[in-house]
Formats: C-alpha cells, sequence, structure tokens
C-alpha cells in the first residue's frame, strides 16, 4: 500500500507543479492576506504575535482548501478517478497519496508565508525553538488528514468544491486553534506553560482524523455522482 501510494503522491506532486494546480493559488493568496493585514496596523506599530500567528494558520487554511481541490480535480477531467477505482491498488493508497502529496504542497506553501509573516509583520522567533517545527508538523498532519478525507467531497462539481470550504473550516478549529497559540508562544516567548496541553491536543486531533479518514475515505471516494 506505501509503495502505490508514493506513486500516486509523486504523480499528484508531478501534475500539481507543472499545471500550477493549486500551488500558486495558495501561495499567492497567502501572500496577499499577509500584506493586507500589515496594512491594518500603523507603520511603526507592532503587530500582537498570536494575530500574526493567527494570520499565517488562516492563510494555511485557505491554501489547504486549494491544494486539495487542485489534488482531486487531477483525476475529474478525463474520467481518470472511475479508472484509478477499477485498479486493484487499495483505495487507502489513493487517500494517502494524496495526504503525502498535499502535505508536501501545503508545506512548500507556508514556507512563503512564514518569512513573509516575519518581515511584513514585524516578528521575531523570542520563544524556544524546537516548538517551531513540532508545532508546525503536528498541527500541517491535522490539516492534511481532514482535507485529503473531504477533499473527496468536492470531486467533480463545482457547486461541491464550494461545500468543501464550508464543511472543513469548522472541523479545522481545534488544530488551528492549538498551531495559532503555540506559534504565538515561539513568536512572544511567553505563556509556554500550557505547551504540552496543546501538543497533546494536536496529537489526539491527528489520531482522530486519521482513524476516521481510514475508515470512510473508501466509501467517500468511491460514492456515485
Amino acid at each position: 500500500m506505501l509503495k502505490r501510494a508514493g506513486v500516486i503522491a509523486a504523480k499528484d506532486l508531478r501534475l500539481s507543479v507543472s499545471g500550477g494546480q493549486g500551488l500558486i493559488q495558495s501561495v499567492l493568496l497567502g501572500l496577499l492576506l499577509i500584506f493586507l493585514f500589515s496594512l491594518a496596523y500603523p507603520e511603526g506599530q507592532g503587530v500582537p504575535p498570536q494575530a500574526a500567528a493567527a494570520v499565517f494558520w488562516l492563510a494555511s487554511a485557505f491554501g489547504l482548501v486549494l491544494v486539495f481541490n487542485g489534488l482531486f480535480s487531477l483525476e475529474e477531467a478525463e474520467g481518470a478517478r472511475l479508472g484509478l477505482l477499477s485498479s486493484p491498488v487499495p483505495r487507502h493508497s489513493v487517500w494517502l497519496g494524496k495526504a503525502v502529496a498535499g502535505f508536501i504542497l501545503l508545506l512548500v506553501s507556508q514556507l512563503v508565508f512564514f518569512p513573509a509573516m516575519i518581515v511584513f509583520l514585524g516578528q521575531n522567533l523570542r520563544g524556544p525553538l524546537w516548538l517551531l517545527p513540532a508545532a508546525w508538523a503536528a498541527a500541517d498532519l491535522g490539516l492534511v488528514v481532514v482535507g485529503a478525507l473531504l477533499g473527496a467531497l468536492a470531486q467533480g462539481q463545482a457547486a461541491r468544491e464550494s461545500l468543501l470550504s464550508v464543511i472543513v473550516f469548522p472541523l479545522l478549529v481545534p488544530a488551528l486553534l492549538a498551531g495559532i497559540t503555540l506559534f504565538a508562544v515561539v513568536l512572544s516567548g511567553a505563556g509556554g506553560e500550557d505547551v504540552q496541553s496543546w501538543l497533546g491536543l494536536l496529537g489526539a486531533f491527528d489520531a482522530l482524523y486519521a482513524g476516521a479518514a481510514l475508515l470512510l475515505f473508501p466509501f467517500v471516494y468511491g460514492g456515485e455522482e
């Protein structure tokens, strides 16, 4: 299953990068959000670290929707999804491959968002540096697990793609709240006493939705139009 998931992920990444599906839109939208938010504060007035962290994760959430809409639309144009479903590839491999590809594309977008946040919003890293990759990876994992599951619901129709953004944001609230809080600790250096609790919340979120995705994805992705 892992080998087949790797093939699907490599295929999706190759097509996404060559066609710019989801990735370019995600980067541009995130940069626009960060730049516009920087204009809301007068020159010389610092942006609160929690507000800067909130903008970063808001840009990531919108980018997540664009990335997974693009990934699941790759098989729709020529009806390739039916061929994928009729092949001997386990449907869980499709979910895992989409999740891996989405994780990489989202991370690439965020690697543009983060320095933009530091520069445009005037932030510094004052907290524990080990917390940055830990919180980043745990929050991203939760985002892509949910995105890879619900992205299958948006396949084939523009109305469903719009519905994805309505469904996915309420489900992402715990992961986004934890990501914002932990990033605020990294940026400000304050409030580190609850770090373990927030990391535990992210771990529980990731495990819960990973289990739900493994159970539900074969039925969601193989459903009739």
